[in-house]
């Protein structure tokens, strides 16, 4: 449909994947190499920045694959829950994606058999497959970085600076999905499509006490419920600092838009300044 392709060409402008006369820019050309969404694309090339590039192409790779988490048999719901919960990162869903994979690679290193890899992965609730699927994607994602020579960071994970970095990169590509919880119950609205969404089951912060109140997505499904899948929280301040304010210009208005408005009119003069020269 022309609305669509009209989006289409909005969100790769907003990317800065397009030149002023429409054509592929040359940072959208580097982003083109990738066969992937532009977002995640955008997100791995922010992460050379940022110095957390280990550790983004695991979350590509994870969020390529199919869904790691297997559907509970009846009865096993619980017992389903406080296995994944092992994994569960305070920082969201991309971050105990990390963790899975990480546990995965450790459980296959120590493995002599592949039976003993589906054991470990029946025994959590996860997808073989999906794992070594996730796996293959990787290596593909190296050798593309290889070859269009573009440095891979040494993994950090863990540390607060790194946590920190890779969130900076995942809003260089995914300013366009972040929703705010707007009553405290887990109703979140999105910024752009201005839709009241839910959080996935499988969310780490799903059923849980500390619901965060603004949220960075991966996707949202309209099939499943109107919900959003594989959320992290991140804070008003590093949206504002990370965004296109010509996307922000744009946005529909909203009480989420008005406080992220008063965030940028207490942004001092030198980060204002700072902000106009990048």
């Amino acid at each position: 449909a022309p609305e669509s392709l009209m989006q289409a060409l909005e969100d790769l402008d907003y990317l800065a994947a397009l030149d002023n006369d429409g054509n592929l820019s040359e940072f959208g050309i580097i982003m083109s190499e990738f066969p992937l969404d532009p977002q995640l694309s955008k997100s791995i090339l922010a992460s050379c920045e940022f110095e957390c590039v280990d550790e983004m192409l695991t979350i590509a790779a994870m969020v390529t694959a199919p869904n790691c988490f297997l559907h509970a048999p009846p009865g096993t719901e619980e017992i389903a829950l406080t296995c994944w919960r092992k994994f569960s990162h305070p920082a969201g869903d991309h971050f105990t994606l990390i963790n899975v994979f990480n546990a995965f690679k450790e459980a296959s290193a120590n493995s002599t058999s592949q039976c003993n890899n589906e054991k470990w992965c029946r025994d959590y609730f996860l997808s073989c497959s999906a794992l070594r699927m996730a796996g293959i994607i990787r290596a593909e994602l190296v050798e593309i970085m290889k070859r269009i020579e573009l440095p891979i960071s040494e993994p950090d994970f863990g540390s607060k600076e790194n946590i920190l970095s890779i969130k900076k990169s995942l809003l260089s590509g995914y300013f366009m999905h972040i929703a705010r919880d707007v009553d405290g119950s887990g109703n979140y609205l999105m910024l752009t499509h201005r839709q009241v969404a839910q959080l996935h089951p499988s969310s780490s912060y799903y059923n849980n006490r500390r619901i965060p109140e603004w949220v960075l997505f991966h996707e949202f499904s309209i099939s499943e419920d109107n919900s959003i899948r594989v959320v992290s929280e991140i804070s008003p301040d590093l949206f504002v600092e990370l965004v296109p304010q010509y996307y922000f210009s744009n946005l529909p208005p909203s009480e989420s838009k008005d406080i992220l408005q008063e965030v940028i009119n207490h942004l001092s003069p030198v980060s204002t300044m700072k902000e106009e020269q990048k």
